[in-house]
């Protein structure tokens, strides 16, 4: 990809929740998580946002459905061995709703937690969770708007008492409120652990 000379890693010191960079190696958490409990145990984000955003919007808006395997390796190469030490027993991208996803034509999440996947070989549950309203894009929302827009759009489409742990993947990270919605319905049908990685993350999103 032309654009690597210009991404921005996220590095330590890093939020221990989030996964957003740090100022100060004093700071253990942002002070978006020190206000906002998350369901999610954990989360890591790969890039800053500003510093990949063109790449992530032709990549869900243009079609360029193979940057999924740079994106995944690139996860892999930096965070593997976060991921091998969080021992899940699945990968579960975010879903969109199927008419978003057929106007769309993919899943971005899918596709990156389908290569990530194969590179760690943790299997995917692609149909583990379901959006069931179509709601309305997080960005456009406010804080408490966003809360609201996400009560009663998941549901889990099978038993995952079985699973313990299990690692979501989403491309961007705001507030976490995707995240902390579908971590709540996992936690509900018996999974102890979730965690969450992401391709980037806004300072003070």
């Amino acid at each position: 990809m032309d654009c690597q000379k210009r991404i921005q890693y996220i590095r330590e010191p890093r939020c221990r929740k989030c996964g957003k960079q740090l100022r100060e190696d004093a700071e253990i958490f942002c002070l978006d998580c020190i206000n906002k409990k998350h369901i999610f145990e954990c989360g890591y984000a790969l890039y800053d946002y500003q510093s990949i955003r063109k790449s992530i919007y032709r990549f869900k808006y243009s079609g360029r459905c193979e940057y999924a395997e740079f994106y995944a390796e690139d996860i892999f190469r930096h965070l593997g061995e976060e991921i091998k030490h969080m021992q899940a027993q699945a990968i579960v991208p975010i879903p969109l709703h199927s008419a978003k996803k057929r106007a769309r034509g993919y899943n971005q999440a899918e596709l990156i937690a389908k290569e990530l996947s194969r590179l760690t070989r943790i299997p995917m549950a692609a149909d583990l969770v379901l959006r069931v309203r179509n709601t309305l894009p997080q960005k456009e929302l406010t804080p408490q708007l966003r809360q609201n827009n996400l009560k009663r759009a998941f549901n889990i489409n099978a038993d995952v008492v079985k699973l313990n742990k299990i690692i979501l993947i989403d491309d961007i990270f705001t507030t976490g409120s995707t995240l902390d919605a579908v971590a709540v319905e996992l936690q509900r049908h018996g999974v102890k652990t979730v965690y969450a990685i992401t391709l980037c993350i806004g300072e003070g999103m």
